[in-house]
């Protein structure tokens, strides 16, 4: 039987069981609520992360859009006959229209600031739109905003060229659930380079388009720093870079450039045209290698209009200047002079400079079929720039396999001045080079092979779609052509960034 006091203390410990339960159950609901909340959170990061991700594909899309459309497809200023140059200020930056920014957008409740209404719409039919990724959709636009624009010559590619550089940015955006919008930027900058920065530049993308074999070298010098008829090549031998879109090969343990290797290649080793590499070869070889972020382009240059005649035009050790030439054409004791009027160009067929012909060239442009300087024919440079420009063409019009044929033993180009005497060459044929007495003078025939055959001394600059220097010949680069002759170079990105525009 129970006592009072026993009874006392079971009923003072009644109850703590249910407190206990509902404590538990109080912290049980606490952890799910909290799970629940985490679980939503990671949730709503992981969509977060993604629609982020996806805005800026987006955003990419647009920027990557708009560059499409300006570097491939927009005609600039100057170069359009529609669209003026006098329309803008040029020398502020941004350039400006109507005391505007140049601006082209399509972002919505932006507002294009355009010369030409037709430009405006091809933007934005080329820089709005949309991408479907895994069920959302994301919409991309951009805006271009013109920062500077100059024009120059184009000096082999006929006419004048309008440079820009534009700041672009794009816009990505995706609404509803995870909604983000995401902008990116770059610039994008065309530039005025020289037609020579290199003593021997090859246009081809595959393996050997440059070569050097049987002895054959580059350096460089300082035309401006010559003495007379003689030039002072660096010792120690150096600057004579060179640069291809594909692959260079030096064969010969006396053949080495003295310079540097630039080329969008990389590696060094055995060369294949499945795989192009950037040296094939060994190092030493070169004194370095750059890598360039893409091909090289190099002006075509501009077709000669009216072509030149098919006739022969032979020039010989007696007889003066033959039937038919050109008033710029004078004869005296067997001696044959041109002396071209201002910019007029002489045009004179199919050339041949035969052996023991004594010509005496003046500045000006000879535009020519085709030109043969055999090996003994003197010609001397009375003042430059001698240009001559070749066509190569037959009859039908089909191009000449042949046509530029250069006996360098021949040539008095005697300041070792190179751009007083150029040739210039636009077609696929081959031009050969055949060495001799140091001379001095530069080739730029981008999509040609050009074939240096024989030793000598070469002051100047070549420039093809391949350059094979067989015969040992030494190519010594003037530094004073990296400031003249310039043309219009790549289109290149720059200061790429991005951010969250929420």
């Amino acid at each position: 039987m129970s006592t009072p006091a026993t009874r006392r203390s079971c009923s003072s410990e009644e109850g703590i069981a249910l407190i206990l339960a509902m404590f538990m159950v109080l912290i049980v609901s606490l952890l799910g609520a909290s799970l629940a909340t985490v679980g939503r959170t990671e949730t709503m990061s992981s969509l977060n992360y993604k629609t982020m991700s996806q805005a800026r594909y987006g955003a990419e899309s647009g920027l990557h859009s708009a560059a499409n459309y300006l570097i491939h497809t927009y005609v600039p200023p100057g170069v359009d006959a529609a669209d003026s140059l006098l329309s803008y200020k040029t020398d502020v930056s941004p350039v400006r229209y109507k005391n505007k920014p140049v601006v082209l957008t399509t972002v919505k409740g932006a507002n294009s600031n355009y010369p030409v209404a037709a430009k405006e719409t091809a933007f934005t039919d080329n820089a709005y739109g949309e991408l479907k990724m895994s069920g959302t959709v994301t919409t991309y636009s951009a805006t271009a905003t013109l920062l500077s624009m100059r024009q120059f010559p184009d000096a082999y590619a006929g006419g004048n060229v309008t440079i820009q550089t534009w700041q672009i940015t794009g816009v990505g955006n995706i609404k509803g659930a995870g909604a983000a919008a995401v902008q990116v930027s770059a610039i994008i900058e065309t530039q005025a380079v020289p037609a020579f920065r290199y003593a021997a530049f090859a246009t081809d993308d595959k393996c050997q388009a440059l070569y050097f074999g049987g002895g054959g070298s580059t350096d460089s010098y300082d035309s401006k720093n010559n003495v007379g008829n003689n030039a002072t090549i660096d010792n120690p031998k150096n600057g004579g870079d060179v640069g291809t879109n594909g692959g260079l090969k030096v064969s010969g343990a006396q053949s080495i450039v003295h310079g540097k290797l630039s080329t969008p290649r990389s590696g060094v080793g055995t060369c294949d045209n499945g795989n192009v590499i950037a040296l094939d070869g060994d190092p030493p070889d070169v004194k370095g290698m750059v890598k360039l972020p893409q091909a090289v382009k190099m002006s075509t240059p501009a077709p000669i209009l009216p072509a030149p005649p098919l006739t022969p035009f032979d020039l010989k050790k007696t007889g003066g200047c033959p039937a038919g030439a050109p008033a710029a054409c004078t004869s005296a004791a067997d001696v044959i002079t041109f002396k071209p009027v201002g910019q007029t160009p002489v045009q004179l067929g199919n050339v041949t400079m035969l052996a023991g012909a004594e010509v005496h060239l003046q500045a000006g442009i000879y535009e020519v079929n085709s030109l043969q300087i055999a090996g003994t024919a003197k010609v001397s440079i009375d003042s430059g720039p001698v240009v001559f420009r070749v066509n190569g063409k037959d009859a039908l019009g089909a191009e000449l396999p042949t046509p530029l044929i250069i006996n360098g033993g021949g040539l008095v180009n005697g300041a070792k001045v190179p751009k007083n005497l150029q040739f210039v060459y636009g077609g696929k044929g081959q031009v050969q080079i055949n060495g001799g007495a140091a001379t001095s003078f530069l080739t730029y025939a981008p999509n040609a092979t050009i074939q240096i055959n024989g030793g000598g001394e070469m002051y100047g600059a070549v420039v093809g779609a391949k350059v094979m220097d067989n015969g040992g010949a030494h190519i010594h680069f003037d530094r004073q052509l990296a400031g003249w002759a310039y043309t219009e170079g790549n289109p290149t990105m720059t200061s790429f960034t991005w951010s969250s525009s929420d």
